[in-house]
Parts: structure tokens; sequence; C-alpha cells
């Protein structure tokens, strides 16, 4: 990028909520279903309908805005954005302007190129989601009315960002919080989560911003960065050109890597709104608010240092365990069970999640119990098994549900700690590789892995490695 300008970003980042009915109406959420039937009068719009506002919306906008540092209001109030397009059954959206549920609050992100910095977040306000239109290869579009009336938090962010990958760290931040709070599935391949990108660019040390452009309902990291990306490149080719940047609506055409215009950017009086007059107003008090605060789990920037602090683990260990809540539970769960946090870490990481994504499952799925794998981890430590077999063990007991001490029972999996045996193997080898062991006695310090190999191979993995390196270590000295 162009070291004269400074970029200028904003997000406004729209959270589809996981009620069962939506925003103002009883009509299921459910994604996938046919077109339009799951419809009523309210979400058609029909004259006379009546919206009744879902307690449970209200409930994940207090948890949301209490989690971003918001304050929540006592008084919110409903209003009608006035537009008119084809998926918008009743020619207005209810959304929330003047008095929205949450305002003024932030959230700390962390870059490698600028390390620590906050985010404001303006507000939080509920709204209902319009339909979807479906294009046919022909001239002619169809619409889904089933979207219609979901249920959406927009969190609308300060423009704070200087970077796309500042834009793409807050997103993070902000889609792991909703995820963990239970508030929002995250998938936005479905539409979950999705963001608009207000972007601008300033030559450096120029307080007034830029005219923006708004990059409109990205779905993916990826795409929000490319999107980003190439609109900064080019607003400095137009301003570079003698041009001037105009307020528009872009979208982003990934195949291509590039935005384009689709109109001019509306400003909110274009929306004319007004308070809705079915709706009365929200009023929220202290009580309510501290019964969901009360509610709230511990959140991933926090459960990251308790995991460091608590149990001694590294930065990276900290972090992937406590990305996801679900994976969070299952290593908290272990680690009741069996007191070594690194060992338990290391078993989550590596076996547990790289068996979960060949097996593509997720967790919640997993067929290993906390329970099971805290009875291998205990035989390694007894050194019944080494750790070598301990993986045999693991994949035997994620296959069948049978116990470490069933499965090394059955297999004849115990290890080998009988020094007398160990040492005749050892003799075995060193005999028939006596050119080798010369050499390791003379200082050629490589050939040890050699000599250990050559035993466990013998010993079918069942040696402990322990012994066999003393007992190398004792000829050797002979």
């Amino acid at each position: 990028m162009d070291s004269r300008y400074e970029v200028v970003i904003g997000l406004e980042v729209h959270v589809q909520l996981t009620t069962k009915t939506k925003i103002f109406c009883g009509c299921s959420t459910e994604f996938g279903q046919q077109p339009n039937s799951q419809t009523c009068p309210v979400c058609l719009g029909l004259p006379g309908a009546l919206p009744v506002l879902n307690r449970q919306v209200v409930e994940n906008a207090i948890k949301a805005g209490l989690a971003t540092n918001c304050r929540i209001a006592p008084r919110s109030i409903f209003a009608r954005k006035n537009y008119f397009y084809p998926d918008l059954p009743k020619g207005y959206q209810i959304s929330q302007f003047e008095l929205p549920i949450c305002e003024h609050g932030w959230l700390e992100i962390e870059t490698e190129e600028h390390g620590r910095k906050t985010i404001g977040i303006t507000r939080i306000h509920m709204e209902e989601d319009a339909g979807k239109l479906l294009h046919s290869d022909g001239n002619s579009s169809s619409v889904d009315l089933n979207r219609a009336c979901t249920p959406l938090l927009e969190v609308v962010s300060e423009p704070d960002m200087r970077s796309a990958d500042e834009a793409i760290a807050y997103l993070k931040q902000l889609h792991q919080i909703v995820v963990y709070l239970g508030v929002c599935d995250g998938n936005m391949e479905e539409g979950s989560f999705r963001c608009d990108a207000n972007v601008s660019i300033r030559p450096w040390g120029q307080k007034e911003f830029g005219t923006r452009a708004e990059l409109k309902n990205l779905n993916s990291f990826r795409f929000i960065k490319q999107a980003i990306e190439f609109e900064v490149e080019r607003q400095i080719d137009v301003i570079e050109d003698g041009g001037k940047v105009i307020q528009e609506t872009r979208l982003f055409d990934a195949d291509q890597g590039t935005t384009r215009s689709m109109r001019g950017k509306e400003e909110a009086h274009d929306y004319r709104y007004f308070p809705d007059p079915d709706l009365v107003p929200l009023v929220v008090n202290e009580e309510w608010v501290a019964r969901v605060r009360s509610g709230l789990p511990e959140l991933p920037a926090v459960k990251l240092q308790r995991y460091r602090d608590q149990f001694g683990l590294p930065a990276y260990d900290a972090g992937v365990l406590s990305a996801e809540r679900p994976v969070a539970e299952y290593f908290e769960a272990l680690v009741a069970l069996h007191a070594n946090p690194k060992l338990c870490s290391n078993w989550v990481m590596g076996e547990v999640l790289r068996s979960l994504k060949e097996k593509e499952i997720a967790i919640g799925d997993c067929p290993l119990s906390p329970e099971l794998l805290a009875g291998i981890l205990q035989r390694i430590e007894d050194h019944t098994i080494s750790g070598k077999i301990a993986k045999t063990v693991f994949d035997e007991s994620w296959q069948s549900g049978k116990t470490a001490d069933q499965v090394i029972e059955e297999k004849g999996l115990k290890q080998v700690t009988d020094s007398g045996a160990i040492e005749a193997i050892l003799d075995q080898v060193i005999a028939a590789n006596q050119g080798q062991f010369d050499e390791l006695k003379g200082g050629k310090d490589k050939l040890l892995g050699f000599f250990v190999g050559q035993v466990m191979k013998l010993s079918k993995g069942k040696a402990n490695p322990g012994m066999v390196n003393q007992l190398i270590q004792k000829k050797i000295s002979e």
C-alpha cells in the first residue's frame, strides 16, 4: 500500500441469533427448509398483522452487549427503516435507530504488526432480517421469505481499524465471542455472521475522514481481507489519477478479486426512520441485566489467561484450547480427572483434534470421552505403556469404547520394564551391529537413536524407552 495514505475502516456486522423462532412472530428459524414454508402474516407483512417481541432476542442482545463492554440501555425503541426492495415484504425493516439497546463498548485485538489495540463499538441494535432473492438463469427472480423476520444483532464499530489485518482480528474476536455465548452459530457460509465494511483513505496527518465506500455482505474472513485490500488500492488509484472517491455501496467479486459499484450509499435520512407505532419502548431494568451477567460463560480471552496462570500452559496451547468452547470444556473435564495439564494439552491438541479433523466430526460427537482418555494418560505416567503404544490404545478405545486397561490386557500391550529382558534384546541388537556399536562407544552419538529404535522394534514397542537408554549408556561405559 502507498505509505502516503492512511486507511480508515469501520465495520457493521450482522449476527444472526440462534433463537428457535423469529424476532416478532412464532415462525421457525431453521435453515434450509422449502422456500416460503416458514412464514405467517407477520413475516409476510399482511395488513393488520402485529409484531410481538421475542424475549430471548433481548436476552441475547444483553449478553452480546455485556461481553463487548457495552452500556445496556434502560430504555430502547424500535424504529421503522423505510426502503423498497422485493425481499422486504412490509416495505420497511423493523430496526433500532436513535435509542439502541447497547452502546459505547469496545474489544481489544492483537496483531503482529501493531500489538494490542482497542477497537470501539458504537452500538449494538436488534433488527429483523429481510428475505432472500433467488435468481434463475433466465430473466426472472423469485423471493423466499423464510428468512424474513429472522432476528439479527447489528454490531457497529467505530472507524478505529487501520488495516485489513486489524479488521480481520476484530471480526475473529467478535465471531469467537458470539459463538462462545451461544447467541450465534457463527456459520458464515449460511450467512449467520456477515459483514459490511466501510473503507476510506486519507493523507497521513489529516484529521478529517475521506469519502467512504461500503463493501456489502461479505461472509468469509478471506474475502473480507481481499475486498478491503483491493478497495484501498482502488481508492488510491482514483485519487492519484486526479479523481474523487464517491460515497457508494460496492460488491466484492470473489472470482475476480475486485469490487464493483452497486448503488449510491444512502444516508440515515434516506431511510426516513421513525418509532414503530406497533411496538412499545423496551425497558430493561438492572435486575434483568444482573441476571444475564451472572449467567455469562467465561470468555475466551479470560479463559486463555487462566490456562496460562492456573495450568502453566504455553500461550500457544492456551490459545488453541480456549478458542472453541466445546474444546475448552473437554480439556477441563480431562484435567479434572488427570492432574498433568501439559500432558492433557498435548493429547487434546494432538491426537484428539487430529482424529476429529480426519473423521470430520465435532468434539461434541467425539467417541472418546475425557474419562477414557484420562485412563490412557494414567497408564503412560505409571509406565504401564509407552507413549508410542498409547497411540495404539487411543485408536482402539476410539473405535471400541473400551478402557485403556481392557485394550492393554486384550492386546498384550503392557510395557516391558524387566531390565533383564530388555538387556537380552539389547545384547542381540549389539551382536548384529557390532561395528556401529563400536562407533557409538568411540563418540558417534548420533547412533544412539539407531540402537534405541532397534530395541523398540524387536520388543514391538513394549520396551521402556527410558530403561533402554540407561542400559545402552551402561554398555558404552563398560
